[in-house]
Formats: C-alpha cells, sequence, structure tokens
C-alpha cells in the first residue's frame, strides 16, 4: 500500500503547495496529489492556482515523491491535447514520477470558458474519446482524429517520457467504473465503497486504486472539527451537487445548513490515531491501495509531525493484517 497527502491548492497559495510537497517527502509519504481546478469549492477558501505550475515547480523540488492530479478533466476548458503535452512534460520533469489522474469535471471550473454542461452521460463519452486521444499523441508521431464531440488537426507531441505516465480514471458508479478499467491504468475514487472495487476487477480493471481518506489533526478534537467544517463541509453536499453548481458563492449556500457534528461524523477529527485508522480502514478493507490523507487540520506541519512519528507506521501496518 502506498500514503500519500492530498494537497488542499483551494486554501493555500502556490508557493506554499510546493513547500507543503517537500515536507510531504520529508514526512514520509509515497505521493502527493493535487486537485487541477480553476475555482476553489467555496468562496472562502480564497486560493486556486495553477495545478500544472504546482507540478512543475514540485518535481524541480523533490526527488522521490511521486506526484498526481487529482483530477483533471482533460476537455472543457482544456483540450486533451493540452493534457497530454502537459503531463508528458511534467513526467519528465520529474523523472517518470507524474500519475495522470482524469475525470469527466465540474460546472464549477469548466464553465469559465462558455459553452453548455453536458449531462453526464455526454461527458463520459467526451473523456473516452480524451483519454484515446492522449493514449494516441503519446505513442509518437503526428495524428489526427475525429470524434464525436472532441477533434485532433495533425498534432504531435515532441517531447515524451519513456514511459508514459499511469492514467487513473474517477469513477463514481457502474459507468465510470467500467470506463476506467477499459481505457485506464487505475482507479480513482472518493468513497470506501467495496462495491466499486469490485465492480473495477470484474471489468477487468488490475491497476492502482487511489481514494481519498478524509481527516482533520489537531491538538484536540473540537478545534479539528472546527477546522474541518470551514474547509470541507462542501464535500458533503454529494457529488450529483458538486458536478452541477456554477460557482464557489452557490457552494457556499449549499452547504450553510450542514453542522460541524454533520462533518465530525464523516471526518477523524483529532489527534487520536486509533480514530484515523478506523476511518483510513474503511478504505482498506474497501480494496484501495494508494490512500490519500485529505487533512482538513489548521496545522499542516503539526499533521505532518504526527504522520511521521505516530500514524505512518500503524497506517501501512492495516495493509498486512
Amino acid at each position: 500500500m502506498q500514503v500519500g497527502f492530498k494537497l488542499m491548492a483551494e486554501t493555500f497559495d502556490p508557493k506554499e503547495i510546493v513547500r507543503q510537497t517537500v515536507e510531504a517527502e520529508r514526512a514520509g509519504f509515497d505521493f502527493v496529489e493535487v486537485s487541477d481546478h480553476y475555482h476553489p469549492w467555496l468562496y472562502s477558501h480564497g486560493h486556486s492556482g495553477f495545478a500544472w505550475s504546482m507540478l512543475a515547480a514540485a518535481a524541480a523540488s523533490t526527488g522521490t515523491i511521486g506526484l498526481a492530479t487529482g483530477v483533471t478533466c482533460p476537455f472543457g476548458r482544456f483540450h486533451p491535447a493540452i493534457i497530454a503535452q502537459a503531463a508528458a512534460t511534467t513526467a519528465i520533469l520529474s523523472e517518470g514520477r507524474f500519475t495522470l489522474g482524469l475525470g469527466s469535471g465540474e460546472w464549477l471550473n469548466e464553465h469559465v470558458v462558455g459553452g453548455d454542461w453536458p449531462p453526464v452521460r455526454v461527458r463520459h463519452q467526451m473523456l473516452r474519446e480524451s483519454i484515446d486521444i492522449i493514449r494516441l499523441l503519446w505513442s509518437g508521431g503526428y495524428h489526427s482524429y475525429e470524434g464525436k464531440h472532441l477533434t485532433l488537426d495533425d498534432a504531435c507531441v515532441f517531447d515524451l517520457p519513456d514511459v508514459s505516465p499511469t492514467i487513473a480514471v474517477a469513477a463514481g458508479g457502474p459507468a465510470s467504473v467500467a470506463l476506467a478499467a477499459e481505457l485506464g491504468d487505475g482507479l480513482f475514487t472518493t468513497a470506501p465503497d467495496p462495491e466499486l472495487v469490485k465492480a473495477y476487477a470484474k471489468a477487468g480493471g488490475s491497476g492502482p486504486k487511489y481514494a481519498e481518506v478524509p481527516l482533520a489533526w489537531a491538538r484536540d478534537e473540537d478545534t479539528a472539527a472546527e477546522s474541518a467544517h470551514r474547509i470541507v463541509r462542501f464535500g458533503l453536499t454529494g457529488w450529483k451537487v458538486m458536478t452541477e453548481l456554477k460557482n464557489p458563492i452557490d457552494f457556499e449556500a449549499a452547504s450553510s445548513s450542514i453542522s460541524t457534528e454533520d462533518v465530525r461524523g464523516l471526518v477523524a477529527c483529532g489527534p487520536d490515531v486509533q480514530r484515523h485508522l478506523e476511518v483510513a480502514g474503511r478504505y482498506v478493507d474497501a480494496g484501495f491501495d494508494h490512500l490519500a490523507l485529505a487533512n482538513s487540520g489548521p496545522d499542516v506541519d503539526g499533521f505532518f509531525e504526527f504522520f511521521s512519528n505516530e500514524l505512518s507506521e500503524p497506517l501501512r501496518a492495516l495493509a498486512r493484517t
């Protein structure tokens, strides 16, 4: 099992995100992953740096830790040709440490370039075509592509890594799980759902299985819970809401009735190692082998120390029991 750290690019500025990547490597994490967003989830978050610039700086500042997008929508405000080039460059700069997480996106980020927001069925078709285009360009040489939704005209990515990055596809239901198994090299999700893992394997998926584990570290439970409520309450609105709302201020409104106690029921809060192991254990038991710890506590450096000194060893032991 690999244990990673979720970089909260919505709540920290770009320089701090790079610094946290360096500190995560020192603390013993195996990888970091960062969301590729244009906007933060909540207006009060206050940040949303460009993921690809932060990844490049992190690659230059570290030597062993894995880097991943968690996740990129390769259509909408981007074209998959651009993502193919960006991912290839990042893989070169990181000397093979990069994983490309792909998903079907949120209206929160993709509306900024105008146009309509298609239904999820169509977004899955667009994701399928995007992966086809990315892999085509990674094969080397000039290529064109004519899909139902996307086209490519005589394009070539000149700088390619020796080994193409792993593609982990975000999934939350049967259709996207099947797509992840067919076209991806791995699975990415946020729920400790063993049925997703079983469906992925049944559909032929055999790659790494990524999941984000919600926790909030602080020296006392109430402080941790209050910080988690401030930072991640949007996540309790449900995925249908999270993919369809347009602006951060909409998420402020949608999450206004979510209480600290609601968040405390989902997020492991406080300094108790056993509570964090209890929540993480749900993901291990479900079959996930790449856990990204999403810490919404108020003291990130304190969390790194806590992970290194207290949490890392028993957490890794979960996969061996």
